[in-house]
């Protein structure tokens, strides 16, 4: 059974230099109250592993939405992620040299992070073959079967996975609302430990067990996000 804490708490686990598994899509689903804690942590130089950067402006006129916070304040060191025009400051830090970027095909980039969940060697896949995307660090190499080409794409795995789940139970079960699932429930099996932001704490029996996404087995702690 997790254990429930505070987002400054939550925060407070993360060390520096840490790697990041963010869920959500353009900061709809991530984890905002433990985003805004780490924010005001000071710590930084971590590696995010997102599918963006988010936002400058969110939809109800915060500034900086979610994982835009720690890109605003440079506590991104490095960013892997799928796209990012979004957010015109990823721009400039990484030409001012100041946030290494690192850009995959969104599909692989799903498939990377299952793998690592799963605990597989990497991806085999055809996106990418005679792009760009072959000198993409996280190209393993490239291979032909059966007089095709193939990219063998690394695992994606991180210290630590920021999720938030609508509904989620005191064991850790989670269901998600809409975008909240977006890459969620993959990176709570690829991550050594999973704090769960929910807008609901339950009881246990509440979500039915058909519906539950993410099973509470992955998930170490969780927040109170109080914003449902």
């Amino acid at each position: 059974m997790p254990e429930i804490i505070t987002a400054a708490a939550a925060a407070a686990l993360i060390p520096d230099g840490a790697t990041l598994m963010l869920g959500g899509f353009m900061g709809c689903g991530n984890a905002h109250r433990v985003i805004d804690a780490l924010a005001r942590s000071g710590k930084g130089n971590f590696t995010v592993i997102s599918n963006d950067a988010s936002m400058p402006g969110g939809p109800t006129g915060e500034e900086f939405y979610g994982t835009a916070k720690l890109i605003h304040n440079r506590q991104v060191g490095k960013l892997i992620a799928t796209h990012v025009g979004l957010n015109p400051e990823v721009a400039t830090q990484t030409n001012a040299g100041e946030l290494e970027l690192v850009l995959l095909p969104q599909g692989s980039f799903a498939e990377m992070i299952r793998a690592g969940g799963a605990g597989l060697g990497g991806v085999i896949t055809p996106t990418g073959v005679g792009t760009l995307v072959e000198d993409n660090p996280f190209v393993e190499r490239k291979i032909a079967i059966d007089h095709r080409d193939y990219l063998v794409m690394k695992p994606l795995q991180a210290d630590v996975a920021l999720i938030a789940g609508y509904y989620v139970d005191r064991c850790g079960n989670v269901w998600y609302k809409g975008t909240m699932r977006n890459f969620s429930s993959l990176m709570a099996t690829a991550a050594d430990t999973v704090i769960a932001e929910a807008v609901h704490i339950v009881e246990i029996g509440d979500i039915l067990p058909e519906n539950v996404v993410t099973p509470g087995i992955f998930v170490n702690y969780l927040v109170d996000g109080g914003i449902g």
